[in-house]
């Protein structure tokens, strides 16, 4: 079953991105490098609760 997960960015903290997931298949939290528009640059961005 797919949920809808928040990813924020570690910097700014500025919650950009939204994306699903297989909460069955992973046990910690998701991290992708993507682009930020608050810090202008290319960030981690980290699951939100």
């Amino acid at each position: 079953m797919s949920q809808k997960i928040t990813l924020a960015c570690n910097i700014c903290n500025s919650r950009n991105y939204s994306t699903p997931t297989n909460e069955n298949a992973r046990q910690d939290r998701l991290e992708i490098k993507k682009f930020c528009k608050s810090c202008n640059a290319h960030t981690i961005h980290r699951e939100t609760k």
